[in-house]
Parts: structure tokens; sequence; C-alpha cells
């Protein structure tokens, strides 16, 4: 019998799992530095051998300790769950062969409003994207606007503040 068809006292008991969902759209390759691989890698390892295993050895007498305990366990296995569903489609790219004179995924790029103000960001994959890093998916705008660009090049580019050229004046690989 199809679950739509139960009643709530049914299912009681029952543990509601949210399903992943992919950032990327529809049919979108999963990139990933091998940096942020190598990142994703050591953090489910970490997770799977440290910190499940310690909040499943938490004592669950019950009580608001335990509670929050279950609920670290719940995120640590959804956490486990996202890495796990990441790097089994994840397609670990390399930087491109000098010369660097063209933006292509991984690359960190400094660009250069009309002001004279730079601003450097790095292109990498959905899942290793990090604004405080100054990381961004390459589906971000910034990044669609920068992909394919060449040294020297001149980039339009609209931010919330209005439309801007931006020159690309440097680019970099690393491993």
């Amino acid at each position: 019998m199809s679950k739509a068809f139960t009643r709530e006292d049914d299912v009681k008991g029952e543990e509601v799992v949210p399903r992943h969902v992919s950032p990327l759209p529809p049919g979108a390759r999963n990139y990933l530095t091998s940096g942020g691989a190598r990142r994703a890698r050591e953090e489910l390892t970490r997770l799977r051998t440290v910190e499940r295993p310690a909040l499943q050895a938490a004592p669950t007498a019950g009580g608001v300790a335990a509670a929050e305990s279950e609920e670290q366990l719940k995120r640590v296995n959804l956490r486990i769950a996202d890495l796990q569903l990441s790097l089994s489609t994840a397609e670990v790219t390399s930087p491109p062969a000098p010369p660097h004179d063209a933006v292509h995924f991984g690359a960190t790029v400094t660009v250069r409003d009309e002001r004279g103000a730079e601003k450097t960001y790095r292109i990498v994959g959905v899942d290793e994207a990090d604004l405080e890093r100054n990381e961004v998916s390459w589906l971000s705008p910034i990044a669609r606007a920068l992909l394919n660009a060449r040294l020297g090049q001149r980039v339009p580019f609209k931010f919330p503040s209005g439309m801007a050229q931006l020159e690309i004046v440097r680019i970099a690989y690393k491993e």
C-alpha cells in the first residue's frame, strides 16, 4: 500500500530523513578541483572515524543532552550522505596546461573595475564554493561572466549596484 494512504498513527516511530537536493541543475556535471575532492574525502573520513563514533558512544539516558546528541548525529549522518553523493558523482579536474592566459575551471582570477579596485575570485565546484574565501561556484553569475575570458580582456558584469566592466588582470591555477 502506498504511504499516501496511511494514517499518521500508523507511521509513528518512523524517522523522516530529508532527501538530498542537488544544487546542480539537471544534467550539469559535478566538477570538483583536486583540492576540493581531497578536502571532501578528508572530511568524510573524519566524520566516519571520529565524530560519528563519538556521538554514537555518547550516553543516551534521555534528557536534553541526549536529544542534542541525537540531533548532532543526524546532522553528521546527513553530511556523510551529502559527501558520499558529491564524491560519487564528482568529475575531478586538473589545472589546464600553461600558458594560463584564459579563465577555466579552477582558476584564481583577479579583476579590476573602472575605479581601479581589484577583487580576486577562485572558480570551483558547487560543493566546494565558499564566499568567505572568495571561492565561487562555476555556475555562479560572476564565474559564468569570467569563464573563457582572456588575460587583459574586459568583461561586462551586472552587480546588484549596476553594470561594470571587469578587466582580467591576473589568472593563476593551483593543484
